[in-house]
């Protein structure tokens, strides 16, 4: 039997084929067509207001599109949600943790939403340095190691894709390190990574691929090999003056 044109999706890590979204008939995003391959690093730049959040909360299933088709590992999001879900991990501006709850206790609970083994709870933890803190109650933590135990959620399951929506907010000087550290020291070469910054000196040690989002468009895109920082700097001044 032949499938539809929108059936299914290449050997893509992510895809996404004229992808719109709206709030209150106000366009944020206006068509964007996106194909990332399986351990690509992509750095996704671009003024406030240009529709980065969006899309990141749209390729983790947190938010659907007006309109248009989101592919995860082959899978449309839409119709796919929960097996979408495990193969992301999320980082954003929520850390999607139970304040009531102890660290503990919310991540135990999320290994066993995804099967994972107990003593991923303390790996994730020993990570992000904070293993000695996972008996206090997420309410008694500060931000920034709220944070930090919100990219040990994000990381618990092993995830094929990593979606990082300015994951250094909040975070303290040390913390920040850390986590760059970690991004730059992943040895799954198969990960996919997708990271919103504007930070482009930090983008340029961990990405392959730039693209940058003005107006609800990916208005450019390049691959490290032919940038460096002053062309990444000039690239983003070009595309985004005057827009949003």
């Amino acid at each position: 039997m032949s499938q539809a044109p929108d059936a299914i999706s290449g050997n893509w890590s992510i895809e996404t084929r004229a992808l719109t979204k709206s709030f209150d008939e106000r366009p944020v995003l206006k068509g964007v067509n996106l194909k990332i391959a399986p351990g690509e690093k992509i750095a996704l730049l671009g003024p406030n207001g240009a529709g980065k959040t969006t899309l990141i909360k749209i390729l983790s299933t947190i938010m659907y599109p007006t309109s248009g088709t989101v592919f995860i590992d082959g899978l449309n999001s839409r119709e796919k949600a929960e097996d979408v879900r495990r193969k992301i991990g999320f980082v954003g501006h929520n850390t999607f943790l139970y304040s009531n709850l102890t660290a503990f206790e919310n991540l135990d609970f999320y290994r066993r939403l995804y099967d994972v083994p107990a003593e991923r709870v303390g790996q994730v933890s020993e990570m992000v340095g904070l293993k000695s803190r996972l008996g206090d109650r997420v309410n008694t933590l500060s931000r920034g190691m709220q944070q930090r135990f919100s990219i040990a959620r994000a990381l618990l399951h092993e995830p094929a894709i990593i979606l990082l929506d300015e994951p250094e907010t909040g975070l303290d000087q040390q913390a920040i390190s850390l986590l760059w550290s970690m991004l730059r020291d992943d040895r799954n070469a198969t990960r996919t990574l997708v990271l919103t910054t504007h930070n482009l000196e930090r983008a340029l040690e961990i990405a392959e691929r730039f693209l940058i989002l003005s107006g609800g468009k990916i208005v450019f895109q390049e691959n490290r090999s032919s940038l460096n920082l002053e062309g990444l700097r000039q690239a983003y001044r070009q595309h985004t003056q005057g827009k949003n």
